[in-house]
């Protein structure tokens, strides 16, 4: 039994030991690397690193081939007077149909004569535009079956709506050809 308390206060100290290096290794690691929530006071005045590169000269900056670079508040300046330019020509250049040869309002008013309107033709013949029954399901069938991809409804209703779209197309088609 004695050798038992004995062994059991050497695992005792142990621990303590590797807890107790454990705590150093922990201090010297924050010490070097330095707290995230406190600022860390310096123990000894810092060094400034000697500078990698010369300092730059205090002409302004400059381009990559020697030209100074504009502010960058000169470039900011330049797109919104491009963009103010771009909408003052919407507004200045004609609209309509844009490809009329026709003079503008004011020449037209000044050259124009009077004209009398010509006759009306004799006889005035309406065509009269008939769509096929078949034609009119089709396009209903169409626009569910449209309806359904669109809503992710994928499932045998589907597949017959389709089924029969494709089949009321092909007779459209067939009644629509001369």
């Amino acid at each position: 039994m004695a050798n038992d308390g004995d062994e059991q206060q050497r695992e005792r100290q142990r621990q303590q030991r590797e807890l107790a290096e454990i705590r150093r290794n922990f201090a010297e690691t924050g010490a070097r690397t330095g707290s995230l929530f406190e600022p860390t006071e310096p123990e000894e005045p810092e060094r400034s690193p000697r500078p990698l590169l010369p300092p730059a000269p205090p002409v302004a900056a400059s381009s990559p081939f020697g030209i100074p670079a504009r502010p960058r508040w000169w470039w900011a300046a330049a797109l919104v007077l491009l963009f103010v330019a771009g909408t003052a020509f919407g507004y200045i250049l004609p609209k309509g149909d844009g490809g009329s040869s026709s003079p503008s309002g004011t020449a037209t008013a000044t050259t124009q004569t009077p004209a009398t309107a010509p006759p009306p033709p004799a006889t005035v013949i309406k065509t009269r535009t008939s769509v096929p029954e078949t034609c009119v399901e089709t396009a209903e069938l169409a626009d569910e079956v449209i309806s359904r991809l669109n809503r992710n409804d994928r499932d045998n209703r589907l597949a017959e709506m389709l089924r029969d779209y494709t089949i009321n197309s092909q007779a459209c088609r067939r009644e629509a050809s001369p």
